[in-house]
């Protein structure tokens, strides 16, 4: 059964108990991302995140690490294009330890200057690892062309320039602005004592500002782009993409079977066509992106430099197949019970159950039961797929990103193929 409840300190709390566990695993949500951010301060909300971890008024960061061990307890946290979430699991016996912990981090850490620098550092590394991973960069520059104009613009996990400039005052100026009470969840799965959690929770966020401010945040309209960035590097990594729904699109179901069945398993049309009938890419998938407001779908293939014509080519046949000829019943009823069986493994975890308590009940309008997600998986009608597909085929509204060693005229490749 799922609990929510607004705390007298005004921050929702979303419980699901299940009987069948001896752990829990609790979360804090707050609706700050990269598209609260302006280009001055990118990167600051993935900064926070790890700056939590560095220390409170009572806890050095190894203290916060030897008391999380002490318990048993594994602690983490992520950032997004529009949450942070700090989570903590462990035994139901450690729960008030494990919240004591996560939530003197939460209110208390001291974001001491020194340790900024330091960490500025650290995610400097992570901007170099991205970079010199050619699928990840390919995939960042892609999401940049997409949206462009638009809040989901910018990276998580900033620039060098927006990293630099941001000060322990910054910081706390943003925090002040985003982690208000309207703007944090509590979700909790597993196995726990409810009032126990409440008065928690209640008893050491109080204090917190009640709301934040309404931004308007820009739009712009998409125009497909092309971008090829040159490396040293054995592949030629390719990734085209366009616009797709958002989350709570009645498109949505339609648009995760039709993914799918496009590249989303060793079944689909991109793998079994690309890969196994070609033998062009080793790595070749689909995958969608849904956000509150936007989305895109894109596909990537890792192919050989000489080869990179040819998989475009193969990619565009596959998208005209589909306006042209649809999918079969047989494709239909496999991809819904694989997704069916993606999302049902994935609620037998209790990190999973907090994850999809927090995140919808934070940036959904309602609240979706496991039983009501599977309904909507079993209603899409042949019809639905034929929408979704409307928005995927035209190939003149993809935008493509290659990293390889040489220049290719992407857009070329694609007005040839349309």
């Amino acid at each position: 059964m799922i609990i929510k409840k607004t705390l007298d300190n005004g921050i929702r709390i979303v419980m699901e108990k299940i009987p069948s566990v001896k752990s829990v695993s609790v979360g804090i949500w707050v609706k700050a991302g990269s598209v609260d951010e302006n280009k001055k301060i990118a990167g600051i909300s993935h900064l926070i995140e790890h700056m939590m971890f560095k220390g409170t008024d009572t806890r050095s960061a190894k203290k916060i690490a030897e008391d999380v061990d002490r318990i048993g307890g594994q602690i983490n946290a992520f950032t997004g294009k529009e949450a942070t979430c700090y989570y903590i699991k462990t035994l139901e016996s450690n729960i008030d330890k494990g919240c004591d912990i996560i939530t003197d981090m939460f209110i208390n850490s001291k974001f001491d200057e020194e340790e900024l620098e330091r960490e500025k550092s650290v995610i400097f590394e992570e901007i170099k690892m991205i970079e010199d991973s050619p699928e990840d960069d390919a995939h960042e520059n892609l999401q940049e062309i997409l949206f462009r104009g638009s809040a989901l613009e910018s990276p998580i996990i900033g620039t060098y320039s927006s990293l630099e400039s941001i000060t322990r005052d910054t910081i706390l100026e943003y925090i002040d602005e985003e982690y208000t009470a309207d703007s944090i969840v509590i979700s909790v799965a597993g196995s726990f004592d409810e009032d126990l959690i409440c008065n928690i929770f209640n008893e050491r966020l109080e204090g917190i500002k009640n709301t934040k401010s309404k931004k308007i945040l820009p739009v712009k309209n998409y125009v497909p782009d092309y971008k090829v960035k040159k490396k040293d590097v054995e592949q030629s990594h390719i990734c085209l993409g366009t616009k797709s729904v958002a989350h709570e699109d009645e498109l949505y179901y339609p648009m995760l079977i039709l993914n799918s069945i496009m590249g989303g398993s060793m079944s689909s049309r991109l793998f079994q066509n690309i890969r196994e009938q070609k033998g062009l890419a080793y790595t070749v998938y689909s995958s969608i992106h849904s956000y509150q407001t936007d989305g895109m779908y894109y596909i990537y293939a890792g192919v050989s430099h000489d080869k990179v014509d040819e998989a475009v080519d193969a990619i565009c046949i596959e998208l005209k197949d589909l306006a042209k000829k649809g999918i079969t019943e047989d494709e239909l009823y496999i991809a819904k019970e694989q997704l069916k069986s993606n999302y049902v493994f994935s609620q037998e975890n209790v990190n999973n159950r907090m994850y999809s308590l927090g995140k919808n009940t934070l940036l959904r309008s309602r609240l979706l039961t496991p039983s009501e997600v599977i309904e909507k998986i079993n209603n899409v009608t042949m019809d639905d797929i034929k929408k979704a597909s409307e928005i995927i085929t035209d190939i003149t509204k993809y935008s493509g990103v290659i990293v390889s060693d040489r220049q290719f005229d992407i857009k070329g490749m694609l007005k040839g193929l349309s």
